[in-house]
């Protein structure tokens, strides 16, 4: 499933073709993916300005001029494609196939923009995305959003606001950053990732990295600093574009060959100065990958 760099991938590709373009028409091709789609969604969205595109955690938000916005997941296999013409536009070299089929079109934004009539395609194969419309001004209210911790991205992720949520916590830490109410977006990947760079073992319990006050030890310190500069370079890299995911411009991103640890198992650590070898271990129900040598 597309991570938080991934979903950002998209946003970013999308932006200069949805933002401020007009849905002159919105196609469905069935009436649900994971779930049905809002009722009267074409004509509802058909007609309407798009104001800004943005995300939240996981989820990519397209914002309509009449206060409504589209909260779409992407899935295990959700991407969405642009074409104008007969032409669609698929720069950049391709490590895995993506779906050419068709009948996996099953949303079409029909859009006039500033370059003139353009398509948005959302395709998805298996069908675990989905799209609902919500007010914009009660996007807290949003089910999957209520109670969500702060962006990786953002200024409210600090060392001091990890440690009001990890004081007292009994969980390894892995579990805890996992958590979508301590910090939004966060997954599999990029969490192994992050405590590789940190020298913290996935299975540390959280609370050990708090003091007796209620403040952060140093190596809170530098976990939350190696949290923003992993999901940093994922989104520069254009995200990690495993197996079923593209971005919107057809190309795939290239940090998959830069992780440190994640899905390296049997490797030696990378880390300087380590003779270790990374391991693979399960922690609820999850693989998780790290240096049982230097992560400590």
């Amino acid at each position: 499933m597309p991570e938080l760099p991934e979903v950002e991938t998209v946003r970013r590709g999308l932006a200069p073709v949805m933002e401020h373009a007009y849905v002159t028409r919105l196609e469905t091709r069935r009436s649900d993916l994971r779930f049905p789609f809002p009722e009267d969604f074409s004509g509802r969205v058909g007609g309407r300005r798009i104001i800004g595109l943005g995300r939240r955690a996981k989820y990519l938000l397209i914002d309509l001029d009449d206060g409504m916005t589209i909260i779409s997941h992407l899935g295990m296999s959700g991407s969405f494609r642009m074409e104008k013409g007969e032409q669609t536009e698929l720069p950049g070299e391709f490590h895995h196939p993506r779906s050419k089929n068709e009948k996996h079109d099953h949303v079409i934004f029909h859009l006039d923009g500033q370059d003139g009539p353009q398509r948005v395609i959302y395709n998805d194969p298996r069908r675990f995305g989905f799209m609902h419309l919500w007010p914009r001004s009660e996007l807290d209210l949003y089910p999957a959003f209520a109670g969500l911790g702060p962006e990786p991205t953002g200024n409210l992720l600090d060392a001091q606001g990890l440690a009001t949520r990890f004081e007292g916590r009994a969980q390894p830490l892995k579990s805890l950053l996992l958590d979508q109410t301590v910090i939004a977006g966060l997954g599999n990947i990029y969490v192994c990732e992050a405590l590789w760079r940190s020298e913290l073992s996935p299975l540390r319990k959280g609370g050990t990295l708090v003091t007796e006050k209620g403040k952060p030890r140093a190596q809170l310190e530098r976990l939350t600093l190696a949290i923003r500069e992993v999901i940093a370079d994922a989104i520069a890299a254009g995200g990690s574009s495993l197996r079923d995911h593209i971005q919107t411009d057809g190309s795939l991103g290239y940090f998959q060959h830069s992780f440190s640890v994640y899905d390296q198992e049997g490797k030696p650590c990378p880390r300087d100065g380590c003779a270790g070898t990374i391991e693979r271990i399960v922690q609820s129900g999850r693989s998780t990958f790290f240096c049982a040598r230097c992560q400590k």
